[in-house]
């Protein structure tokens, strides 16, 4: 797990801070997880049994809800259905931490109503980027368009990049693909999913299209001796990681 070093993650309007419930039995990761949301400005709530959150849940509606799957009394998964079948809580966005990696459990959970899933042990730049990506989806008014990674700064609002302060000139294609990476971090995308996620239309685009593109975006960072944040993941895809 990562060390305690606060990640340079999106940042929040001062005028929004979120309540986020973070259900966790393991005080070492709910330790973690608010120090690092604290520092970013979010209201952090923990609790470390399934049980009690959900008798906490009848009586508050958070902004965002971090569910650990294994949790004592009432499972994660188990909290997560209860959570959707109630009209209080059934829109509040669900990212559910596991340390199951198969592919069924992710479906299952993802199908019961989770939001989004992060496989334990987990990178907490990569899990407060989520965070920020569910929230602004739920509350985009709210939220800052600015995405801050290492020495790379996105503004969506103004639609500009910069690099260790300078700019850098992208079209809109690989300004939406650097947006969708930010929003990812750490995180391999296949070529398909950067199709629905970035271009999102009817329009037919080949794989071959996407790596044109990622060339482009990379040598548009490249400038000077900066490092290249782009993994490329043979046979798969790509990984951005500042």
């Amino acid at each position: 797990m990562d060390q305690i070093d606060v990640p340079e993650a999106p940042e929040l309007n001062v005028t929004f801070v979120p309540h986020v419930v973070v259900v966790e039995d393991d005080p070492s990761i709910s330790s973690l997880l608010m120090y690092n949301f604290e520092a970013k400005g979010y209201r952090v709530e923990i609790i470390d049994n399934g049980e009690q959150a959900d008798q906490r849940l009848l009586e508050i509606t958070p902004d965002l809800i971090v569910l650990d799957w294994m949790l004592p009394e009432v499972s994660g998964i188990e909290l997560c259905r209860r959570i959707r079948a109630r009209e209080r809580t059934h829109k509040v966005p669900i990212i559910m931490l596991t340390a199951r990696g198969e592919e069924n459990e992710r479906v299952r959970a993802l199908s019961l109503g989770a939001d989004d899933y992060v496989t334990k042990p987990f990178s907490v730049m990569e899990l407060m980027a989520r965070a920020y990506a569910v929230l602004r989806r739920v509350n985009p008014e709210r939220v800052s368009s600015k995405i801050i990674m290492g020495d790379i700064e996105l503004n969506r609002d103004e639609v500009r990049v910069k690099r260790d302060g300078k700019p850098v000139h992208l079209g809109p294609t690989e300004f939406k693909i650097l947006e969708y990476f930010m929003e990812r971090p750490a995180r391999v995308l296949t070529r398909d999913q950067l199709i629905d996620g970035v271009w999102n239309s009817s329009e037919e685009i080949e794989e071959r299209t996407v790596d044109v593109h990622i060339g482009r975006l990379r040598r548009a960072l490249l400038t000077g001796r900066k490092k290249d944040p782009f993994r490329t993941v043979r046979g798969v895809g790509y990984s951005f990681e500042v």
